[in-house]
């Protein structure tokens, strides 16, 4: 009995020192290329973490916000932030648990990026900015214009969330998949496994890209690398968003906001106009349009159509 014990223990000290060992390997590999590089930047010393930022152009401010995924960065923009600036003074950040920026071991709810983006707004733009923002993080953008409208101008959401899924609440289930996923090694591991490049590679394929051929290794490397900066610990904001922690209900909000809100849908993603409708349902001063031969990401697909519908709204009254 004593000797099978102890052969358990063995077995279970080489598995974690293992399974530890793949989970540095995969953290040491994904940032050897270095392309999310700090020089360009600076960083917002914020109350839970510091946020990185970029600042380029002359004009009115306009804050670009990407999508609320642990991959994801404001890289994002990289191909029409420098447009955009000719007109504008642009701001770019990694949200809180992404990128560049820090990822503590904390809850991620959908008011703490409220938070964010108000503070960011007072504190580093420092006058009222128009907004531009990514599918998951439209909603904290919506509740951060409805709480605090002076701060902001017009919004703009590519491709918004489902209003439907954003009322998912957490739940003993979901909680203690968050538990499992906040785990070290093991939840590491697991997360890991899911921001593998040829996952990444998955994701940009089959929802954020229509002509998949268009999707380049620099993108994927990118996406890759920021999934794994800092050890991983984008799996606390993996298990918030799986535990639906980033979720609101954002109905009230939006029949109360009265700033201009245009939304702009990708017509090759399935139910992306009935979720457009949605919206307008509940308020109808909201304005819509859509751009073709793109998914997810049109700003990186097809980022001269964007543009243009982007000027368009940017420089109407």
């Amino acid at each position: 009995m004593k000797k099978q014990v102890r052969n358990f223990l063995i077995l279970t000290t080489l598995t974690t020192i293992s399974i530890y060992g793949i989970n540095k390997a995969i953290s040491v590999s994904s940032s050897m290329k270095n392309l999310l590089k700090t020089e360009r930047g600076k960083f917002f010393n914020w109350r839970y973490g510091n946020i990185y930022y970029t600042k380029q152009g002359k004009g009115t401010p306009l804050l670009l916000i990407h999508d609320l995924n642990p991959a994801s960065s404001s890289y994002e923009w990289e191909k029409i932030a420098k447009h955009l600036a000719k007109h504008h003074t642009v701001y770019t950040l990694d949200l809180l648990g992404c990128g560049r920026s820090e990822k503590p071991n904390m809850t991620y709810s959908n008011y703490l990026y409220v938070q964010l983006i108000t503070d960011f707004i007072k504190n580093i733009i420092g006058a009222k900015a128009d907004i531009i923002s990514t599918g998951e993080s439209s909603s904290f953008t919506l509740m951060a214009c409805n709480m605090e409208p002076n701060h902001f101008g017009k919004i703009i959401v590519i491709n918004p969330s489902d209003l439907t899924n954003l009322s998912r609440t957490p739940n003993k289930r979901k909680n203690a998949l968050k538990f499992f996923i906040d785990t070290p090694i093991i939840g590491t591991l697991v997360y890991n496994l899911v921001f593998l490049k040829k996952n990444i590679s998955k994701i940009f394929s089959n929802e954020y890209y229509f002509k998949k051929h268009l999707v380049s290794t620099k993108t994927l490397d990118c996406y890759y690398e920021a999934a794994h900066i800092s050890n991983s610990h984008g799996k606390y904001l993996l298990s918030s968003i799986k535990a639906n922690y980033t979720n609101i209900n954002i109905v009230h909000a939006l029949r109360k906001i009265n700033n201009s809100i245009f939304l702009i849908g990708s017509k090759e993603l399935n139910e992306m106009k009935e979720i457009i409708n949605s919206y307008i349902s509940h308020n109808p001063s909201i304005e819509a349009s859509y751009i073709s031969n793109s998914k997810y990401l049109p700003q990186m697909e097809t980022p001269e159509k964007l543009l243009e519908i982007l000027n368009i709204y940017l420089e109407s009254n």
